[in-house]
């Protein structure tokens, strides 16, 4: 993984429920240098501020009991800043996610191909989901925007982290998976987190940053690793 790439790849990434862009940043950091370099990952914040007197604090999408109707207009809203985002600062090759975010990140890839987001934009050649499953699963109920989200299956690469140890996670990721073609999957020991790579995991990331090289090689990319 010495070489440099004459394009890096553009990643759009949403963090998670009740942490921000700058946090999901800094989580990356685990990663090795030589797999952050292969990306040029730009960091947002979701539009609806959560209640955490520590640190700045967002969510994508939020419900309530007495309002019925919140869960539809937050999830729209933040679609129309992803889709804003990427109008702005694209084009993007790729969208990451971690936990609620990555929830709309899998399901970005479906929704755009049936013209319900991203209508802007160039489609997305790859995702990554971490800690993330399906909207409409088991876990997280899908907002009317994304309600034919996986009715077919996304033929593009996608990247799958999960740990042995994520309460939350473990099991609609695993359910996740049936909606991908051919996922690339780095399954760890740990919880609800941005794994480090182990060798195993390392092998992973590298055959599916290549795949991505091969995807997008139209963009003038050239092997990385």
């Amino acid at each position: 993984m010495k070489h440099k790439a004459e394009k890096k790849l553009k990643v759009l990434c949403l963090h998670g429920y009740g942490y921000s862009g700058a946090y999901l940043k800094m989580r990356l950091q685990v990663w090795p240098s030589n797999v952050l370099q292969t990306m040029d990952f730009v960091f947002i914040d979701a539009p609806f501020p959560t209640h955490n007197k520590s640190f700045p604090a967002f969510s994508w999408f939020n419900s309530s009991p007495e309002d019925p109707g919140e869960y539809d207009r937050t999830f729209n809203e933040s679609m129309a800043l992803i889709e804003e985002t990427m109008v702005k600062f694209g084009p993007f090759d790729g969208v990451l996610g971690f936990s609620q975010g990555a929830y709309i990140a899998a399901a970005l890839p479906g929704m755009q191909a049936q013209g319900m987001a991203l209508t802007k934009v160039e489609a997305i050649k790859f995702v990554v989901v971490i800690s993330g499953g399906k909207l409409g699963g088991s876990k997280v109920p899908a907002p009317t925007l994304a309600k034919n989200a996986f009715t077919t299956l996304t033929e593009i690469p996608s990247l799958h982290c999960f740990g042995e140890n994520d309460s939350f996670a473990k099991l609609p990721a695993i359910e996740l998976l049936g909606s991908f073609v051919d996922p690339f999957v780095i399954f760890h020991s740990g919880g609800h987190e941005v794994p480090k790579l182990d060798e195993e995991g390392l092998k992973v990331m590298i055959s599916f940053v290549n795949k991505i090289q091969a995807t997008v090689s139209a963009h003038g990319l050239r092997s990385l690793l």
